[in-house]
């Protein structure tokens, strides 16, 4: 190793939290956990940090009797969240299944920091994800020079969590190869993962439990086995019921990105937010939100995730490039990118709906002139 990688890994052992870009669930909200468990004096299952119902208290906010409020994590019905939690006290594992951007992987980083106060035992799942991200590895270092031992074997986040008592998370499970997936039907029913070069097996002590996520839109590499799939509970996230609530969802998540890139909060974001959310909404419901207009559909998603992503674009436009106020030509650039997923046929419908929506659309004007521009 050179001298100046080692200098790069000491400075990242030591780094500071608040220097980190995004933090992990339970070093941002710890404050909010500490509180919790404070005052916490409902049964806890073994090993959890909290009791089910601080957990779905903590993702879905509240004030405690201290005063001390806790900051929704998850805006959504409260009863999918109760039915995820209680999943997970059980021996169930989860699958949280929705369209992309319904906060699968924010719900699951949630509920892992708020039972194990642990988030990072996770398989990114890939269509390249080898079985050793799911069971095991090996140092080869160690294996060719003293053969097979527990001090050659690099167990992985699953493994660590079945030892440990802690929540393992898989991202995107319907993007790991089918044979792959299937390693872990013995780890989810027998609650066991075997080690046959050692002749002895890893056995997951009370606390242990896993967190899959998939996408229900695009279907992935490789669909889930029956007989996987019977080792989960399957819970569906729904995209946000009503106009106010994706708006309440974005500017919550824009301003704590905002904050953790030290961008300021601009006038006009308001009302900004609302209209990317309006643009999002109708394109991706094929009607406007007056009921009097349909609209054809991008191939896009067009998630709350990627409006998310278009405002604090936006932001970051206005801040270093704007007057400082946050404006349609700042949100426009980022729709655009968002919506013409496909050159030709997106080209059509986002031109139709310029002309044939925006256009028209009371105190839209400055947006109607940007979206143009922006499309040419």
């Amino acid at each position: 190793m050179t001298t100046r990688t080692s200098e790069v890994l000491d400075k990242s052992e030591v780094l500071d939290k608040g220097e980190v870009l995004r933090e992990h669930a339970e070093d941002a909200f710890a404050a909010e956990l500490t509180a919790l468990a404070a005052q916490d004096d409902r049964p806890r299952p073994e090993r959890w940090a909290l009791s089910p119902w601080a957990v779905a208290t903590y993702l879905l906010g509240g004030e405690l009797p201290d005063g001390t409020v806790i900051t929704p994590k998850y805006i959504g019905p409260r009863r999918i969240v109760e039915v995820a939690v209680t999943t997970l006290a059980t021996d169930r594992a989860l699958l949280l299944l929705g369209v992309p951007g319904t906060a699968k992987t924010w719900v699951s980083e949630h509920l892992a920091a708020a039972i194990s106060g642990d988030s990072t035992l996770l398989v990114q799942g890939t269509a390249g994800t080898p079985e050793e991200a799911v069971r095991y590895g090996w140092n080869y270092a160690q294996l060719l020079a003293h053969g097979p031992s527990r001090d050659a074997l690099v167990p992985s986040p699953v493994m660590r969590a079945m030892a440990d008592g802690k929540i393992a998370r898989v991202e995107e499970l319907t993007r790991i190869p089918a044979d792959v997936q299937d390693s872990l039907i013995t780890i989810l029913s027998e609650k066991t993962l075997p080690i046959p070069e050692l002749g002895s097996e890893t056995q997951a002590v009370r606390g242990f439990n896993l967190i899959a996520t998939a996408n229900d839109r695009d279907r992935g590499v490789n669909e889930l086995s029956s007989a996987l799939r019977r080792r989960f509970n399957t819970v569906v996230l729904p995209l946000p019921g009503s106009l106010d609530e994706e708006v309440d969802i974005v500017t919550r998540r824009v301003n704590q990105l905002g904050r953790s890139l030290d961008l300021p909060e601009l006038p006009g974001g308001a009302e900004e937010i609302r209209r990317v959310v309006t643009v999002f909404r109708e394109l991706r419901d094929g009607i406007t939100t007056d009921g009097r207009t349909k609209v054809k559909t991008p191939s896009g998603t067009l998630s709350t995730a990627e409006a998310i992503s278009v405002v604090t674009n936006g932001l970051a436009l206005a801040t270093h490039f704007g007057d400082g106020m946050l404006r349609a030509g700042d949100v426009t650039t980022g729709i655009v990118g968002a919506v013409l997923r496909d050159p030709v046929a997106d080209q059509v419908v986002w031109r139709e709906y310029v002309e044939g929506v925006i256009r028209e659309r009371d105190g839209w004007k400055d947006f109607y002139r940007a979206a143009r521009e922006n499309s040419r």
